[in-house]
């Protein structure tokens, strides 16, 4: 991928420091400066997707009806009915409890 050089304009202490880094880390300090910058912009765009999956859970909350139906009274049936389907199957086997 073709490069574009740029000038970023830093104080002495930052500039010492991404020296040093650079240099225990074994690389330039162009390389560290992309690699930083790198992974500052991944975390972003990660952010920006937790964000808008979050808006979707802001905008219709699981538990609340919407056109497939209400979820929550479903699950609810669901549970009540396998637990008497269980009772049932408990009661033919002699079960003690």
């Amino acid at each position: 991928m073709a490069r574009t050089q740029t000038m970023v304009q830093l104080n002495e202490a930052l500039l010492s420091e991404l020296d040093e880094v650079a240099k225990a880390s074994g690389v330039s300090r162009s390389a560290l400066i992309r690699t930083a910058l790198t992974d500052f912009l991944a975390e972003q765009g990660t952010n920006r997707d937790m964000e808008r999956y979050l808006d979707g859970y802001r905008r219709q909350p699981p538990a609340e009806p919407d056109a497939w139906g209400d979820l929550a009274a479903a699950n609810d049936r669901a549970g009540h009915e396998l637990a008497e389907r269980l009772d049932v199957e408990a009661d033919v086997a002699g079960a003690p409890w």
